[in-house]
């Protein structure tokens, strides 16, 4: 761990600039969702007990250098003090905050407006994270959900000033490490989705890291017909075939098992309540299409989660958002779930429709750590170097 945390920094009185991730949704000028303020509370409460004063960087939706009101972070500072239970102050400009007046420095907790009204944000620009360190004395970078992007205030930053992990990034990447730097093994991944081709740096990635991978969801349709099995109208990449044989002769090579569905649940249309019945992989009607794996399926996959000790999840298993296709995932959820709860297994789990296929299952709650970082959680498995991280030292 070569990154430091706000525990090795001395913050008496001192101006704490805090990369944040604040990027909630907004509708009607009210936050929808507080799930990213509620998850910063930690470092600011640790900042302000010793004896820091926060000033918060943050950016809200796409505005490409350039102001935009209806992406400005003041809509969002009446939800924010809730969350922190403290006073926020919102700074206009960058003048405002490098000449704060009195009232200004009165309040427990700054807040900059959206940091991606300057071009010279996304430009990772030199000259503008020397003007954003003269507003303090230390950075916390907080925001691993961006730290996959080189921004001034993700990257550039910390070449100016001492730099350590918040809490929330500090949280992440222990799990992380836990997960895929040094885990307990055996290590199984479970990876489904869509579609191969958005996935190929991660399962090449997975394949010479982990102990046993099952590829579930469409993209376990392209591994099948890639095996020369029929996969009916199901979702399919006909066109990754070979590229599907290459990752099963890497694992082969690397002595990963890769897991597919032994059994499938057909359907003729992708509806909910829609007649469906269960067959052997391999015969798959020619009208119909694959939308969960068997029960078989499940009972390997429940089996292999037994003998593991850490797991690695990201994407659902079959059509989760519609029963009774949604029966894989939630039983391999809910029993890896069980399995951490007792102890018996480190799980971590990342990325959207990771999310709400847990969610929906019940099984969020006991998972070890869920990574709401999207973009910057499947980088990280990716095996890629993430900017903001390599900036703290890590």
């Amino acid at each position: 761990m070569g990154w430091k945390t706000l525990d090795d920094m001395d913050l008496a009185g001192k101006t704490v600039l805090t990369r944040v991730d604040i990027n909630v949704p907004v509708e009607n000028g009210q936050v929808t969702d507080t799930t990213r303020l509620d998850r910063i509370v930690p470092t600011i409460n640790d900042i302000l007990a010793a004896g820091g004063k926060p000033m918060l960087l943050a950016h809200f939706g796409r505005p490409k250098g350039k102001v935009v009101d209806a992406m400005s972070l003041r809509q969002i500072v009446p939800a924010l003090q809730a969350a922190l239970g403290h006073s926020v102050r919102f700074i206009e400009t960058l003048d405002g905050a490098e000449n704060l007046t009195e009232e200004a420095r009165a309040a427990e907790v700054l807040l900059l407006e959206n940091i991606r009204f300057h071009p010279g944000e996304e430009a990772n620009e030199d000259a503008f994270a020397e003007r954003l360190a003269g507003l303090g004395d230390i950075y916390c970078n907080d925001a691993f959900s961006a730290a996959h992007r080189a921004h001034a205030s993700t990257e550039a930053l910390a070449r100016h000033l001492p730099s350590c992990a918040g809490r929330l990034m500090q949280a992440e990447l222990s799990a992380l490490e836990a997960a895929l730097g040094a885990p307990e093994r055996p290590v199984i991944a479970v990876v489904g989705g869509a579609k191969v081709s958005t996935k190929l740096d991660l399962l090449g990635n997975l394949v010479g890291k982990v102990d046993k991978l099952v590829i579930g969801g469409g993209m376990a349709n392209t591994f099948l017909a890639a095996q020369g099995l029929n996969v009916g109208k199901s979702l399919c990449e006909h066109d990754m075939a070979d590229t599907a044989r290459e990752i099963m002769t890497k694992a082969g090579a690397a002595g990963c098992e890769i897991i597919l569905p032994a059994d499938v649940v057909v359907a003729r249309e992708f509806k909910a309540g829609a007649e469906s019945e269960t067959v052997a992989a391999h015969a798959c009607p020619e009208d119909a299409m694959i939308l969960d794996a068997g029960s078989a399926s499940i009972a390997r996959i429940t089996a292999a989660l037994d003998m593991s000790k850490t797991l690695i999840w990201n994407g659902p298993l079959g059509a989760f958002e519609i029963a009774p296709f949604d029966a894989a995932t939630n039983a391999a959820a809910a029993h890896a779930a069980r399995l951490s709860r007792a102890g018996k297994l480190v799980s971590v789990a990342g990325g959207g429709d990771t999310v709400a296929a847990l969610n929906q299952a019940g099984a969020a709650e006991d998972f070890t750590y869920i990574s709401t970082a999207g973009g910057a959680f499947l980088e990280w498995m990716e095996g890629k170097t993430l900017p903001g991280v390599a900036a703290l030292g890590g």
